[in-house]
C-alpha cells in the first residue's frame, strides 16, 4: 500500500508525539505536528491531510471541540489517540466525527494496522466515486467528480469543501427539491435548528459564487421558502 500520505499528529506529550512521527516516519508516512487545538486547527485547515492522529487531552481545546470544528468544513478521517478509556469518552468522540479510537498505551503495531484500515478505507471511497458519473453539466455550469472541481464556463470557481458538497448533493438530484432536513442529514448527519442556520449561510455563499460566475444570469439554485432548496434544470 502507498504509504505517500499526509498525517497531522495532534499530540502535547512530546514523547508521545515522538513515538508517533519516529513510527510513521520509520514507515514512509509525510507528517506535520501540532501541540495544542489551535494549532492542529490551523494545519489542517492549511495543509489538508489525508488523516489525523488526534489527542483528546490538549492544553488549550478539548479534543472533541476540535473534532466538531474540523467536521465543519472536511471529512477527513480523525483517529483519536487518548488515555480516556470510558465508553462515554469513545462514544462523544465519535458523535462527534471521529473515525476511530485509540486508548493509550498502544503499540506501534496497532497503531500501524489502524492507518491501514482507513487508508483501505479512503481508497475504496475514492475507486466507488470515480465509478460513478465523472462529471455533471448543467448550463454553464460543469463539475468534475474525479478532480473535485467546479467550472462556470470553463473557469474554474474555488468552492469550500461543505459548498462543494452541497452542490454535488443538489446535481445529484437535479430538478428535485430537498428538504432542510434530507440536506443537513447527508451534510452533517443531523438536523438540528443550528445546522439549518450554517445550511442557510452555506447556501447564500455557494449561491455568490455561482451567480457572480454566470455571464448569462441563470439561477442555478432555487430556494422553496420553509421548505428546501433545487438547483433547476438549465
Amino acid at each position: 500500500m502507498n504509504n505517500k500520505v499526509n498525517i497531522l499528529v495532534v499530540e502535547d506529550d512530546s514523547a508521545v508525539r515522538n513515538l508517533i512521527t519516529t513510527t510513521l516516519e520509520t514507515h514512509d508516512y509525510k507528517y506535520i505536528k501540532a501541540a495544542n487545538g489551535q494549532t492542529a486547527l490551523m494545519e489542517a485547515s492549511t495543509h489538508n491531510p489525508d488523516i489525523i492522529l488526534l489527542d483528546l487531552g490538549l492544553p488549550d481545546i478539548d479534543g472533541i471541540e476540535v473534532i466538531k470544528r474540523i467536521r465543519t468544513w472536511s471529512e477527513v478521517p480523525i483517529i483519536v489517540i487518548s488515555a480516556r478509556s470510558e465508553d462515554t469518552d469513545k462514544i462523544d468522540a465519535l458523535d462527534s466525527g471521529a473515525d476511530d479510537y485509540l486508548t493509550k498505551p498502544f503499540s506501534v503495531e496497532e497503531l500501524l494496522a489502524r492507518l491501514r484500515v482507513t487508508q483501505r478505507r479512503l481508497a475504496g471511497t475514492k475507486s466507488a466515486e470515480q465509478q460513478e458519473e465523472k462529471e455533471f453539466t448543467n448550463g454553464e455550469l460543469r463539475i468534475d467528480y474525479a478532480a473535485g472541481s467546479v467550472f462556470m464556463n470553463g473557469e474554474e470557481i474555488h468552492l469550500t469543501p461543505i459548498e462543494y458538497k452541497l452542490l454535488c448533493l443538489l446535481a445529484k438530484n437535479n430538478g428535485k427539491v430537498l428538504t432542510h432536513t434530507f440536506i443537513t442529514n447527508k451534510i452533517w448527519g443531523s438536523s438540528f435548528d443550528s445546522d439549518i442556520a450554517s445550511l442557510r449561510v452555506f447556501m447564500a455563499t455557494l449561491r455568490k459564487k455561482l451567480d457572480k460566475s454566470s455571464k448569462t444570469g441563470q439561477q442555478y439554485i432555487q430556494t422553496h421558502i420553509g421548505i428546501g432548496y433545487r438547483m433547476n434544470k438549465l
